[in-house]
């Protein structure tokens, strides 16, 4: 099929971004079937590349190739040991992104690595159509024990698409894969975990925390899995707090806590609401951790996520004292880096609190991203130092937590 853009609306993917939008296309075929491959033509004539078509969502195409080469079999095959190749750079755990979409040229498919397994998700109908190919190419290229789709989720539901689970080659993987990362274990449910089973994006942030964890007191929130405490454990954190909403991810936690073979009076493992833990009576920590889920699913949701985030990291500011350290993430798409660093700041002031931005924060080597291509970049985080704690911070702090009806957290201790 062919599809011709509007005049001046060929910048951006002569720039090398993934993305046509459907207001950039002046012509196409008509009945074109979704995932079918597009040739892409500029208002000029000429071809700028080959792209799948999604005629159910504004982004219309997503580019494949830049320039006349054939989307088949052996092109998929090309690009999949491209991927390959680098994440052989990538070492110290048997768990890895093989594919991330858009950042290895392949949109929609995304594959990961959990020992001899491999989870793969096809979230768009042009991913659809590669898949055959794809499962044929990481057969052959990865000799997997078998590889599990979990094909699901919101970009897919807005492509028309139902989900799909299951095998799609050799053996179905077990209810829990045990992993190793940078000397760390886990327990990942594959089947039906978040995601393909484990947030792998965190790697390099979990390895910050191990190295800066020593003597600390951690306060780890969203704490899901547990990933950041075995981290934080493992780094010799003097004691561990996790507070998670889901009952089933803080038992998982408190589990892969005891796989590691670390002391349960290290570890507190918390179910609860963290808007509400937050507001509790309880003591400082010297580092705080804050992974929340997506707080902006569309872009509808902005501002309001905007105000969740100040108010998350507002409550969670006043747990820490002069020295302390924040490390705080957003993997909200539609959040950008700069309004996420203009909420946190906001937080910080009206806590009373003066920090020092130590590091900027996302993805591990694993995750790339197409440079041009901003909305890829979903995950950021800020590693703050605070520097300098207010009186009248101290002082409003104080009343707060002396006030008779705080709400007290709901806790229990990691037990065997």
């Amino acid at each position: 099929m062919r599809v011709d853009l509007k005049p001046g609306r060929d910048f951006a993917p002569r720039a090398g971004h993934p993305w046509i939008f459907s207001g950039a296309i002046a012509r196409i075929e008509d009945g074109a079937a979704a995932g079918a491959i597009a040739d892409v033509y500029g208002a000029d004539g000429r071809l700028l590349g080959r792209g799948t078509w999604s005629p159910k969502t504004s982004i219309a195409i997503r580019m494949l190739t830049r320039g006349d080469e054939p989307v088949d079999a052996a092109f998929v095959r090309r690009r999949l040991a491209a991927a390959l190749r680098w994440r052989e750079s990538v070492r110290g755990s048997n768990a890895a992104r093989l594919v991330n979409g858009e950042g290895d040229r392949l949109p929609g498919v995304v594959v990961d690595r959990y020992g001899d397994f491999l989870v793969a998700q096809f979230l768009t109908a042009g991913a659809e159509r590669l898949k055959p190919w794809v499962i044929e190419a990481l057969e052959a290229l990865c000799a997997p024990r078998g590889i599990f789709e979990r094909s699901e989720g919101n970009v897919r539901r807005a492509e028309g698409l139902a989900p799909s689970t299951g095998v799609l080659a050799g053996a179905e993987p077990p209810p829990d894969v045990i992993i190793e990362e940078s000397g760390r274990r886990h327990r990942v449910d594959v089947r039906g975990g978040q995601k393909t089973g484990f947030f792998l994006d965190q790697r390099p942030n979990r390895d910050l925390v191990a190295m800066l964890a020593d003597g600390r007191r951690v306060l780890n929130l969203f704490a899901y899995t547990g990933a950041f405490a075995i981290a934080a454990a493992q780094g010799g954190a003097a004691h561990v707090t996790s507070v998670e909403s889901s009952a089933a991810a803080i038992l998982h936690a408190e589990e892969s806590w005891f796989l590691n073979g670390y002391d349960p009076d290290r570890g507190t493992f918390v179910r609860d609401d963290v808007f509400t833990f937050l507001r509790g009576d309880l003591p400082s920590f010297d580092l705080v951790i804050l992974d929340p889920p997506p707080f902006a699913r569309r872009r509808t949701e902005h501002d309001r996520a905007l105000a969740g985030y100040k108010d998350v990291n507002l409550q969670a500011f006043r747990q820490t004292e002069r020295d302390a350290l924040v490390m705080t993430f957003s993997c909200s798409q539609h959040v950008d880096a700069d309004a996420f660093h203009d909420a946190v700041t906001a937080a910080a002031a009206d806590a009373k609190r003066e920090c020092q931005l130590l590091a900027r924060l996302g993805p591990g080597l694993d995750h790339p991203q197409a440079l041009a291509h901003a909305q890829g970049r979903y995950l950021k985080g800020l590693l703050l130092r605070v520097t300098e704690v207010y009186a009248d911070a101290r002082a409003t702090t104080e009343a707060r937590r002396e006030t008779p009806d705080a709400a007290p957290a709901r806790r229990h201790h990691a037990t065997p």
